[in-house]
């Protein structure tokens, strides 16, 4: 068979294909640690590559084969990394679900993967009873023991830790332009949408990244079903480096556990770096091995905290199906800024006709990159969805954005999150920013809900810092002066903690459903109103 040719600007498989990579550092440096788990156990990587061979060979003896589409359905640690990295090895397509899933959602992820085999951890597996079980056959059941699971053949963990035995080759080297997994999005504007991913694809999102070698530790602090989680692992394991995993973030316990694992680098999201900047300071919070972290978003200065615990910080704008193509500078000061389009990339904010727009009017961004395979390449069994997408030869991302004159990128909103009201388009983003520069506001969502003159009211759902109250009237007092009159929100609920999903993203949706509750606060009500300022001749 003749040898592909691969263009000059794409990676080697020596440097982005998963097995080829177990297989290189296993040679050259087998007692170099890769992987730190959450009980404190490590994996070197002699001993990754034989964690990963003994499940692969399970999964072959399954029927697993290249290309083989395979669900994994587990929790971040140790099962959910070697299931991963063996369908890998096998030149299988690794599927990982949330674990949130259930219902229809659930059966309907199922359906859309078209795998047969499914891994799932015991305490998840009995939801799969209550679905339709579409093509899948086969259940292997982990941590635990399920006698029967609907019309499934139930296995025990015991088939992916087989006695020893010779893995059948390959039947082509599996190449960078592979599917190396397919991700699933939120859903929070319709159906999932399964994210087709090479393997060049996730390298180039974390290849990208300013000051990470491979002497760093990378936590894993997002589900290794999202890329958050899957792009530590994958670009760590390409550098020679090692991950931290822990389940999931937590305030309290994120510094112990840097300090216990040696994180070097960390992604901070939505919240997180807020939650973490409005602890009380201690006297050893720089004394820590943390020397970068990755801000997303940029919405708050960061010289405070980047002093106060003794790191670099950035930021970039990233979802599942591109890589990371705006980036900022190390220590950005430009707050509010994703940074600029890297190298490789082509970025634009456009109208609804992809009609280029002038600096500082606000559109939805698109984007194109100058070497194959570096994005998404669609969204499995959705042609619709993927033209939709790509239309023009760019991606849409569906998200608003401005630039400026200097060239750098704002989001302003998702699309479907924009609030309009009094002919202003309010941006729910902007408006969050402002209510967590409140001392005592520790998580803000902005939604609209509908007024009695059939357009939108600015509503903000509030989360205290713990220990502390938000007054609303107090709140609008301290927002007034800080935002356009048209911004200020008519309805503050105060609630204990917003709904999340695993990757830490507000659940809008279900705050839009609850709408206006009975504990909802109204300034109108309380004789509050904005007007707008009135200027002199």
């Amino acid at each position: 068979m003749t040898e592909p040719h691969i263009d000059p600007r794409i990676a080697t498989p020596e440097d982005c294909v998963t097995g080829v990579l177990i297989d290189r550092w296993a040679a050259s440096q087998p007692d170099k640690v890769y992987a730190v788990f959450p009980d404190g156990s490590e994996w070197t990587y002699g001993e990754l590559r034989d964690r990963v061979r003994r499940t692969a060979l399970g999964l072959q003896r399954l029927g697993v084969r290249q290309g083989d589409h395979v669900v994994s359905w587990l929790p971040n640690g140790p099962d959910a990394l070697r299931v991963w990295y063996a369908l890998n090895y096998l030149g299988a397509v690794y599927v990982p679900i949330n674990i949130a899933y259930r219902g229809g959602l659930l059966a309907h992820v199922i359906e859309n993967s078209d795998a047969s085999l499914i891994v799932a951890h015991a305490d998840l597996a009995p939801r799969l009873a209550e679905v339709d079980r579409a093509q899948l056959r086969t259940l292997v059941c982990l941590s635990g023991k399920l006698e029967a699971c609907g019309d499934l053949e139930v296995l025990g963990a015991d088939v992916l830790d087989p006695e020893e035995g010779e893995l059948a080759p390959l039947e082509r080297p599996v190449m960078p332009w592979d599917t190396q997994s397919i991700i699933y999005t939120s859903g929070t504007t319709g159906p999932s949408k399964g994210v087709m991913s090479s393997y060049l694809h996730l390298y180039t999102t974390g290849a990208v990244l300013p000051n990470l070698t491979g002497d760093d530790r990378y936590m894993v602090n997002l589900p290794l079903f999202h890329v958050g989680g899957t792009l530590p692992a994958h670009i760590m394991l390409a550098k020679g480096g090692s991950i931290s995993i822990v389940e999931s973030f937590n305030t309290e316990s994120f510094w112990p556990t840097v300090r216990r694992t040696g994180t070097t680098f960390v992604v901070l999201l939505g919240v997180m770096a807020q939650f973490l900047a409005k602890q009380p300071p201690k006297p050893d919070d720089g004394d820590n091995p943390l020397r970068t972290v990755m801000l997303v978003p940029f919405d708050f200065d960061q010289r405070e905290f980047s002093k106060r615990f003794g790191l670099h910080s950035f930021t970039v704008f990233n979802m599942s199906e591109i890589s990371c193509p705006i980036i900022s500078e190390l220590d950005p000061t430009q707050i509010h800024s994703a940074g600029r389009p890297r190298a490789g990339v082509e970025c634009r904010v456009v109208d609804e006709n992809d009609c280029e727009l002038p600096a500082g009017e606000i559109g939805e961004l698109v984007i194109r990159a100058d070497c194959p395979w570096t994005m998404n390449h669609g969204y499995y069994k959705n042609s619709e969805a993927t033209a939709r997408a790509w239309r023009n030869g760019w991606f849409h991302t569906g998200d608003g954005f401005r630039r400026d004159e200097a060239g750098n990128f704002y989001f302003v909103d998702r699309m479907k999150d924009a609030i309009r009201r009094r002919g202003e388009n309010i941006s729910s983003y902007e408006v969050e920013a402002e209510v967590l520069a409140h001392p005592a506001v520790n998580e803000c969502a902005a939604i609209a809900v509908r007024s009695d003159v059939s357009e939108d009211e600015v509503m903000v759902v509030v989360a205290p810092v713990p220990g502390q109250e938000v007054d609303p009237a107090a709140l609008l007092e301290f927002l007034i002066p800080r935002m356009a009159h048209f911004m200020v929100p008519r309805f503050v609920r105060i609630v204990d903690e917003l709904p999340k999903t695993p990757t830490q993203k507000v659940r809008k949706t279900v705050l839009r459903d609850d709408g206006i509750t009975s504990d909802t606060w109204d300034r109108e009500a309380a004789g509050i109103r904005i007007r707008r300022e009135k200027l002199g001749a």
